[in-house]
């Protein structure tokens, strides 16, 4: 090969590689964990809980960086793990392409971009949102990629093999997508909180085909669309013995019986536009709820309208609309769209503490040995201590764009989705 072709092959491949600090210690990669797979929106146990203790704590765009990786286009989902698979949903900028990146985790390197839908005319999204907010979920070597009414999916992880599609769900968005889908019991739950329909969906997860589905029967108080829309994610919950889909919506969040749909309780609090999921710990249901009450905890029991008795108490200060909350320990930690951190007891709801700090907030908490890490819009995530005393930063550590999407976890590294870039951070010396 001549000097110059071979100059221009090197050259090549180093545009397509991943950034890496170093090269790659492959002894590093030996004890990788994948027994807690994060698996889907805020992990395998749907609260942001990290089952290493041992995640960084200090990085920047020099320091840390096992891999970092550039995507295309717009979406703001989080990235979700399958042995050793990264699997990030995408979206074009303007919703016509939705598709899927597996992501070798690894080397960061792109082994396949597998295009879902071709949308000849997308919906309107908001330019806050994007056509690919919603977080795919893995189980059982099936990966379930959703893109609210435009279309969801089901892919053979092994195979890379699409086994079945879904396109006739109607809703009307209004300002894009949100809520992510959950796998429980072989069902697949979807949610469509939207300016014209609210329903909740269970689908059969090896066959797509619907199960059941129940229409919202909330008393709205409005006729305009734009006041019953929401974004939430639900969560399996048993209490006393009774397992339950707790799913927020506009003005009330229902539990329903996962294996028919049936109704089991709702509360009312008013709230429109929110995207948190809710919490289940020490026997309470914590839901964010954007307006109205802003946030609660209610006891998962009883039947029919709880609201009057199961209210044990309400957070109407500094309560976030988009990021969801962690529990550590008896205390219930959060950061508000607008950087303002607290801490509250969760049994009593008595605040420990809250402070304001720089940043605007999307992004969900995670938890990893009593440290919390809050990624903001501009690129910057605060890692402080679960403190009940007063807020504690850790550190500060800052990459070169923003982040929109809640962070995951793969062994005991992080995996952090910025506008721009899938990063793969590590405290193993690089």
């Amino acid at each position: 090969m001549h000097s110059k072709s071979f100059l221009l092959f090197v050259a090549s491949l180093l545009y397509v590689l991943p950034f890496s600090e170093k090269p790659i210690d492959r002894e590093a990669f030996a004890t990788e964990a994948t027994e807690y797979s994060w698996n889907q929106f805020r992990g395998p146990t749907a609260d942001g809980k990290s089952h290493s203790p041992n995640l960084p704590i200090g990085w920047n765009e020099t320091t840390g960086i096992r891999w970092k990786t550039p995507v295309s286009g717009k979406a703001w989902s989080s990235p979700v793990v399958s042995g050793n698979t990264i699997w990030l949903s995408n979206a074009t900028k303007d919703g016509h392409r939705l598709s899927l990146l597996a992501v070798n985790a690894k080397t960061g390197m792109i082994r396949k971009d597998i295009t879902v839908f071709e949308i000849e005319d997308p919906m309107f999204c908001h330019p806050f949102n994007s056509y690919a907010s919603p977080t795919p979920v893995v189980e059982d070597g099936c990966l379930y990629v959703h893109y609210g009414s435009a279309g969801t999916a089901c892919i053979d992880t092994a195979t890379d093999v699409i086994t079945w599609t879904r396109q006739d769900l109607p809703c009307d968005h209004h300002r894009g997508p949100g809520s992510s889908p959950i796998v429980f019991e072989d069902k697949l739950f979807l949610t469509f909180d939207g300016f014209d329909q609210q329903y909740v969906i269970a689908l059969d997860a090896k066959t797509g085909k619907t199960i059941w589905r129940t229409d919202r029967s909330i008393h709205y108080g409005s006729d305009d669309g734009d006041f019953k829309k929401a974004y939430c994610t639900p969560t399996i919950v048993t209490h006393n013995n009774r397992t339950q889909l707790v799913s927020p919506a506009a003005v009330a969040t229902v539990a329903y019986d996962p294996d028919n749909g049936e109704e089991l309780w709702t509360v009312y609090h008013g709230g429109f536009n929110a995207a948190a999921r809710p919490l289940y710990s020490h026997g309470l249901v914590v839901i964010c709820t954007a307006q109205g009450d802003r946030l609660l905890a209610v006891r998962p029991d009883g039947t029919g309208d709880i609201t009057d008795e199961n209210v044990v108490w309400k957070f109407g200060k500094s309560a976030p609309t988009r990021p969801s909350q962690s529990v550590v320990a008896d205390q219930l930690y959060m950061v508000s769209d607008t950087g303002i951190f607290s801490c509250i007891d969760i049994e009593t709801g008595k605040v420990r503490w809250s402070e304001r700090h720089s940043g605007r907030y999307s992004a969900s908490l995670i938890e990893s040995g009593g440290r919390l890490y809050a990624c903001d819009e501009d690129g910057t995530c605060i890692v402080f201590k679960a403190n009940p005393q007063f807020f504690e930063i850790v550190s500060e550590n800052k990459l070169n764009d923003g982040c929109m999407a809640s962070p995951a976890v793969f062994g005991d590294d992080l995996l952090i989705r910025t506008k721009s870039h899938l990063y793969r951070i590590s405290s193993v010396s690089l």
